[in-house]
C-alpha cells in the first residue's frame, strides 16, 4: 500500500489525528465542512485540502473519517460528493466516528461492494489523547483489512484491537461510554459528599486514588471538578448522543441499562442548566444545584 491518505472531519479529535499522519510520512489531504479549519490545518502541517470528501478521497490508499453522528457520516460518504464516489478499489476506509453499529454495517457493505476494505474504529482518550497521539482504538472488520489499517492508526494511538466483524468496534465503544457514565456519576457523588461532610476533597482524592477507587476520570478530572471548571473536554451534548446510541442498542439486543438511562437523564438536567458544551464531569454541578 502507498502512503497517500485523506482525513475527513477536523474537529477537536480529527485535527491532531490528521496531523500525526502527516508527521509520520503520509501525504494527507484533508476535508472539513468549515473550509477555514482545513486551511489552518494545511498551514500548520502541510499536506493539502479538498473542497469535497470525494475529491479528498480520490487516489487515496487510506481514508479516515471522524465526524459527529450517523447522519454526518452518511453525508460525507454517500452521493456524488461523498467518499465512496471516488475511493479506489483496494483502498482502506477507516471510520473513527462514534456512531451506531447499524451505520457501520451499512457503509461497510457499500464499501465491500466496491472492493474497498472498511474498518469501524471509534476512539477513546479524549482531546488530550488525540493531541498526544495516545488514543485507544476499538475496531470492527475483516482481519486482513484490520492488519492493513493498523499502520496509519498507529500514528495516533497507543492501543488498537480488532473486536470482531464490522460493527464490533462501535459496540465496544458503547461499552466504554456505559462504563464512563457510571464512573463519572460515582466520582461526582463522592466529591460532593466529601465537600458536604467538611473534608478536604483534594486530600480525599489523593488517598483514595491510590486504592481500588482509582480511575482515569478521578486522576484527570478531580481538580477541575473541585474548582467548578468545565470549559474543556468531552461535551455533554456528545455524551448524550453516545448514551442515546447505547440505550437504543440495548433495547435491540435485550440488555438492561438502568444506570445508563438514569445518568443520561442527569446529563439532560445539566443541559437544562446551560451545560451543553461543558465537560462530562459537570454532573457534579447538578448535585451542587440540588443541594444549594
Amino acid at each position: 500500500m502507498g502512503k497517500k491518505a485523506a482525513f475527513v472531519g477536523l474537529g477537536v479529535m480529527g485535527y491532531p489525528m490528521a496531523g500525526f499522519l502527516q508527521k509520520v510520512g503520509y501525504d494527507v489531504t484533508v476535508y472539513n465542512r468549515t473550509g477555514a479549519k482545513a486551511e489552518k490545518w494545511v498551514a500548520e502541517y502541510g499536506g493539502s485540502k479538498a473542497d469535497t470528501p470525494a475529491s479528498a478521497a480520490e487516489g487515496a490508499d487510506f481514508v479516515m473519517t471522524c465526524v459527529g453522528n450517523d447522519d454526518d457520516l452518511r453525508s460525507v460518504v454517500l452521493g456524488e460528493s461523498g467518499i465512496l464516489a471516488t475511493l479506489k478499489s483496494g483502498a482502506i476506509f477507516i471510520d473513527h466516528t462514534t456512531a451506531s453499529a447499524e451505520v457501520a454495517r451499512e457503509i461497510g457493505g457499500l464499501a465491500r461492494d466496491k472492493g474497498i476494505g472498511f474498518v469501524d474504529a471509534p476512539i477513546s482518550g479524549g482531546q488530550a489523547g488525540a493531541e498526544n497521539g495516545v488514543l485507544t482504538v476499538m475496531c470492527g472488520g475483516d482481519a486482513a483489512d484490520f492488519e492493513r489499517a493498523k499502520d496509519p492508526i498507529d500514528a495516533y494511538s497507543r492501543a488498537c484491537m480488532l473486536m470482531g466483524d464490522v460493527g464490533a468496534g462501535q459496540l465496544t465503544k458503547m461499552v466504554n461510554q456505559i462504563c464512563i457514565a457510571g464512573v463519572v456519576q460515582g466520582l461526582s457523588e463522592g466529591i460532593h459528599f466529601a465537600e458536604k461532610a467538611g473534608l478536604d476533597a483534594a486530600k480525599v482524592i489523593a488517598v483514595i486514588s491510590k486504592g481500588a477507587a482509582q480511575s482515569w476520570q478521578m486522576e484527570n478530572r478531580y481538580k477541575t471538578m473541585i474548582a467548578d471548571e468545565f470549559e474543556h473536554g468531552f461535551a455533554v451534548d456528545w455524551m448524550r448522543k453516545d448514551l442515546g446510541i447505547c440505550l437504543a442498542t440495548g433495547d435491540q439486543v435485550g440488555a438492561s441499562l438502568p444506570n445508563t438511562a438514569l445518568v443520561d437523564q442527569y446529563y439532560a438536567d445539566v443541559q437544562n442548566m446551560g451545560g451543553n458544551r461543558w465537560d462530562t464531569s459537570s454532573l457534579i454541578c447538578r448535585l451542587r444545584k440540588l443541594n444549594s
